[in-house]
């Protein structure tokens, strides 16, 4: 058997969980292939391949010309960018792997944080000599929009309730005693871009979220509101966060999610002064790889005796 580990960008996962014990060839890609002819050379004879979250998408188009695969592992529960009903017809089986939701809590805050008291600017000041060069906004009583309250939401909504924030939830199916339960207020879709001082996305990326935050949505915040990205980044439409920014309609953004990832380098974000950017590392952390890959070798094993684990339904 031979495995493919893709997109293993700090090249740990070797070092994260027990491959010998698959007794198999296993090859790691650090780099991230980006085009669909050079990944089909490079995955060619390969019976098993590790995906990192949707860092490498796997559609119909690319599946139909991986003809050894048999077996493609996603780390985490689902994955928008593997066409699972196409792997199935080909007879390939997908599986994935447990997840730590707390990590992306916590670099939320993380941003929601540097973003409002300057501190990438802050930072760079102190080391070319400077001192104090911005003025930062408190968050006691502010407030805290969510646009989601699942299980993300609802953990960020408790750190901003222990800062003194007050909280205020909207999605499609959210309702006023689901929200009660977790202390936040339900409100309209409306009140919630007018309202928060911050405002935090939560959803899954589904047709229905797509572009859910578009130019509308966005002029109808406050002047000086924060929005914060760590879910998905098609749930904001780019171009016009763009031009929210350049025109100073909001306050700023904090971002950790691309609609190309990685970022290319000339990406006109990078150059943005009123937005905090990361890597996509909500998800990043020892705990949540040790997990991830632990999972992944137990997949194939289990795939080898015949009984898979974890199998996406699609």
């Amino acid at each position: 058997m031979r495995i493919a580990i893709l997109d293993d960008y700090q090249n740990v996962a070797l070092t994260l969980a027990d491959w010998d014990s698959l007794d198999a060839e296993v090859r790691v890609f650090t780099e991230h292939i980006a085009d669909q002819d050079e990944l089909v050379r490079a995955l060619a004879g390969f019976d098993v391949v590790v995906a990192m979250r949707e860092r490498t998408p796997f559609p119909a188009a690319l599946l139909s010309r991986l003809p050894d695969l048999r077996l493609l592992v996603t780390t985490g529960q689902r994955n928008a960018s593997i066409d699972v009903e196409a792997a199935r017809r080909q007879g390939i089986v997908v599986c994935g792997t447990g997840y730590l939701p707390h990590p992306t809590v916590e670099l939320t805050w993380a941003l929601i944080l540097a973003a409002a008291r300057h501190l990438p600017t802050e930072v760079q000041a102190m080391r070319e000599g400077g001192w104090q060069t911005t003025l930062g906004t408190g968050l006691r009583g502010r407030t805290l929009g969510l646009l989601g309250l699942g299980r993300l939401g609802s953990q960020v909504a408790r750190v901003g309730q222990a800062f003194g924030m007050r909280t205020i939830a909207w999605s499609q199916n959210l309702t006023a005693d689901r929200a009660a339960e977790h202390d936040v207020t339900a409100v309209s879709k409306n009140e919630l871009f007018a309202s928060s001082d911050v405002l935090s996305v939560h959803l899954v990326l589904s047709k229905r979220t797509r572009g859910l935050v578009g130019a509308k949505e966005l002029a109808a915040m406050k002047s000086t509101a924060l929005l914060v990205n760590t879910s998905r980044a098609p749930i904001v439409d780019t171009d016009a966060l763009l031009e929210a920014l350049r025109q100073d309609t909001i306050g700023g953004a904090a971002l950790d999610v691309y609609d190309v990832e990685p970022l290319p380098a000339d990406h006109p974000l990078r150059s943005m002064p009123n937005v905090v950017l990361t890597p996509h590392i909500g998800f990043v952390t020892r705990e949540t790889y040790e997990v991830f890959y632990r999972d992944a070798v137990e997949d194939i094993a289990a795939f080898r005796r015949g009984e898979p684990v974890r199998v996406l339904a699609g």
